[in-house]
């Protein structure tokens, strides 16, 4: 078997970030505290504690050593969701999003072969979401990743459709990812903002697409979404059975059903199932089921690939979610590796 595999899904932080708000005059912006050797605390700068941290979510020397023992030959790498900071005055925004996109693009630069770097924008502005698209792109990065909702907005609002459109001009992909979770408030216990909450947003934010005609607008526009489609794969069935039944709710600005557009964007793998992973890849098709880990987080894959390699597939089928879909997903080629 060719043991050659893109991770699609790993997040990254820099070592060292900013006191955004010390320079922007106000908070909720996302500290590290280096309180330990090779651990770090994400504190908002409120003091609300978020996240424990290892070195390996900022030292690309370490997290080669953890993809050379696990067989991962190439990582993508975004930020962390919560420092999207959609919720930030447009340029402050910009301003983040450039220090995140550099750091990216400087590893990337430093290892070509062993990461691809996908970018974050302000989507809160699109004049200033699309100028550092194209940015992105200038210092090398493949695409960029955004939320499943800009500030409680659907992705199918007018306002994102130039940057969904510039993406589609510049070749850029997208990847999304769940965040700021409807409902998350309501359910805090049992984690269940992480365990319920980011499944539907995911769907939301497929839905929103498909439904709002954005799929069916940008036929070249290069989509995959986190966790393997959310909740989507599941109830699949019921977002068509609602087109048919009540198209004077559903139908208002695509006519065209839901299940043509299957095997028109791209998934992860991250179902933490076996029967799950054959279902997604018998209903989106091999070549649409990208490997994703989610490392380095504990709720992603221990070893990423693991599932793949464990299924009763043929090895071209394994190849093709190892990395295969990743590539036409990335619109690269394994000669740039």
């Amino acid at each position: 078997m060719n043991n050659f595999s893109i991770d699609i899904h790993t997040h990254i932080l820099p070592e060292n970030i900013p006191h955004w708000n010390e320079k922007f005059g106000y908070g909720g912006f996302i500290q590290l505290d280096h309180h330990k050797n090779c651990c770090a605390r994400m504190i908002r700068d409120d003091g609300n504690f978020f996240r424990e941290v290892e070195d390996n979510c900022w030292s690309a020397e370490k997290r080669m050593v953890e993809c050379d023992r696990h067989q991962v030959s190439v990582q993508v790498l975004s930020t962390v969701p919560v420092m999207f900071s959609y919720w930030a005055k447009p340029n402050d925004c910009l301003e983040i999003s450039k220090f995140l996109n550099d750091h990216i693009a400087e590893i990337v630069t430093r290892f070509p072969k062993r990461f691809v770097g996908l970018g974050t924008i302000p989507m809160q502005d699109s004049s200033l979401a699309i100028q550092e698209l194209q940015r992105c792109k200038k210092i090398g990065l493949k695409g960029i990743q955004i939320g499943t909702n800009i500030n409680q907005d659907n992705l199918n609002e007018e306002k994102y459709f130039e940057i969904f459109a510039a993406c589609e001009e510049l070749g850029m992909s997208v990847f999304i990812h769940p965040w700021e979770m409807m409902g998350e408030k309501e359910m805090q216990k049992y984690w269940l903002p992480w365990l319920v909450g980011m499944p539907a947003e995911t769907t939301r934010a497929i839905a929103s697409l498909i439904f709002g005609g954005v799929i069916e607008k940008l036929p070249k526009l290069r989509i995959a979404f986190a966790h393997g489609g959310g909740s989507f794969p599941s109830t699949f069935g019921r977002l068509q059975h609602g087109f048919d039944c009540r198209p004077d709710l559903v139908a208002l600005d695509n006519t065209i059903a839901p299940k043509n557009y299957i095997g028109k964007f791209w998934i992860d793998s991250l179902v933490h199932d076996p029967t799950m992973l054959d279902f997604v890849v018998n209903q989106f098709g091999a070549n649409r089921v990208a490997m994703g880990s989610d490392y380095p987080f504990p709720l992603g894959e221990n070893v990423p690939g693991n599932l793949i390699r464990q299924m009763n597939w043929d090895e071209a089928k394994k190849e093709m979610l190892l990395s295969g879909a990743a590539l036409e997903w990335l619109g690269m080629k394994r000669s740039d590796f």
